[in-house]
């Protein structure tokens, strides 16, 4: 079967090392939960849940133990049965702190849970089910954005006259280093993605699905090719495209694939446009054909520092030290632990943290790899070289936005279109000063949102 590909790309970028064979040959692993889970109440953009449970309460796997009223939201689920040890602060890869359920599992039901892989094969159909049933089942079942930014599904997928859909992109390109959960799954869980796919074409009530893959995984190329081949009630085309870093941001995937640009501060409907990454489409399998909430995804746990890389089925709410033991634990390479990959992960100091539905990965970086072995990553003046704005995707100057934050200036940030920056960081690993420009980019629109916040206060 001929595969389709494309060197249409976007500008900027970067090509780091991919690092990816540490764990793309490793099957996905179930993982049995641990003794105490913690769920955080906040997962996803938009407004926090608030408990539905108290401490004390028993619980059931994959009950509801917390919603929001808010439109951009979704509701959390217990991937155990357990009883409610407490509900409190517990630390968070992106805000600090918020507020968790503890629960404590129940060692008689403290089974590991396989992806229902199974459950989907070729004859698979979404003709049974409604556009209603399928936004309702994904809003109910907690579904988020699983490549990272965790924008609830229900509001990306269900209609909306004022910015009608025209085509569906999913994202399999998995461009950050040393992640490979989104290719395993692509690989293992074929017909579940195909179907999640199926499903949401037919919410978002479009028949042109595009299904974008890096054309350094042309095994999974070639598998999801053959399969959306047997899909005759859509036009489906795979299509293997530049390897390139941020190749699987939002903007940028579409950049590639449609020849097509998100106008700065817009979102992808205002043209027409739906992306979804793979994983999202499995778990929307799930919830609507299995009735299966959000509690459980593939993470990749990887890294010269860790003693068993591979990619793993986990309960959500399970701590990054759990599954670290889980791994064979530490070596003594390790001198930093990220929730994420290298290039937009979180470093986490705090081994207690919960994986939440967004923990794509956890990455154990050896000293060499945080100073990028080719020299000491000791700061120096920036040399106006603007290799940060050749490397940009976005078009911006990230070096103006980053001085305007270190000298207080949020209003000449703001102008420099700080809200633009997609935090990929490009610019920070080409700067041979080493200048963290990402960083200060992230404290100041920090800094803007809690001015704001007070100013509305």
């Amino acid at each position: 079967m001929a595969i389709q590909s494309s060197k249409a790309t976007f500008p900027g970028g970067v090509h780091p090392p991919e690092n990816k064979q540490l764990s793309e040959h490793g099957g996905i692993e179930p993982v049995s939960p641990p003794k105490l889970m913690a769920i955080l109440l906040s997962q996803h953009l938009g407004a926090p849940c608030q408990p539905v449970v108290a401490k004390r309460d028993t619980v059931q796997a994959g009950q509801m133990i917390g919603k929001s009223d808010a439109f951009v939201s979704a509701p959390v689920h217990s991937p155990v049965s357990g009883t409610v040890k407490d509900i409190a602060l517990q630390s968070h890869p992106v805000v600090g702190r918020t507020t968790a359920i503890l629960i404590e599992t129940d060692p008689d039901s403290a089974a590991e849970s396989k992806p229902p892989f199974d459950r989907f094969d070729s004859g698979f159909s979404a003709e049974p089910y409604s556009v209603e049933q399928i936004c309702k089942a994904v809003h109910d079942g907690g579904l988020v954005g699983m490549g990272g930014a965790g924008f609830p599904t229900r509001v990306k997928i269900e209609p909306n006259p004022a910015m009608p859909k025209e085509i569906l992109l999913i994202n399999g390109c998995e461009c950050e280093p040393f992640i490979t959960c989104d290719y395993r799954l692509m690989l293992e869980g074929t017909w579940q993605v195909l179907a999640g796919i199926r499903l949401a074409a037919k919410a978002c009530g479009v028949d042109r699905v595009r299904i974008g893959i890096e054309d350094n995984k042309p095994q999974a190329v070639s598998v999801m090719t053959e399969a959306a081949a047997s899909v005759k009630d859509l036009d489906i085309q795979v299509v293997a495209i530049k390897t390139k870093y941020p190749q699987g941001g939002e903007r940028q995937l579409i950049r590639s694939l449609l020849g097509k640009t998100v106008p700065t501060g817009k979102i992808p409907p205002t043209i027409g446009v739906c992306v979804l990454n793979v994983a999202t489409c499995a778990a929307i399998a799930e919830a609507v054909v299995l009735n299966k909430p959000l509690t459980h995804r593939v993470t990749t746990v990887t890294g010269q520092a860790i003693a068993k890389p591979g990619n793993y089925y986990v309960p959500v709410g399970m701590t990054v030290g759990d599954l670290i033991e889980h791994c064979g634990g530490l070596t003594e390479q390790a001198a930093k632990v990220v929730m994420g990959g290298p290039m937009m992960g979180f470093a986490v100091a705090d081994l207690t943290t919960p994986l939440t539905k967004t923990s794509g990965a956890v990455t154990v970086l050896t000293q060499e790899d945080v100073t990028r072995a080719k020299h000491q990553k000791q700061q120096t003046p920036c040399i106006r070289c603007g290799r940060c704005l050749t490397a940009c995707p976005e078009g911006l100057n990230p070096t103006k936005i980053a001085h305007a934050v270190k000298y207080n200036r949020m209003d000449l940030a703001e102008r420099y279109y700080m809200s633009a920056c997609i935090e990929c960081g490009c610019c920070s690993y080409v700067c041979p000063a080493n200048i963290e420009i990402t960083g200060y980019i992230k404290t100041g629109k920090i800094l803007v949102a809690r001015a704001k916040k007070r100013m509305q206060a």
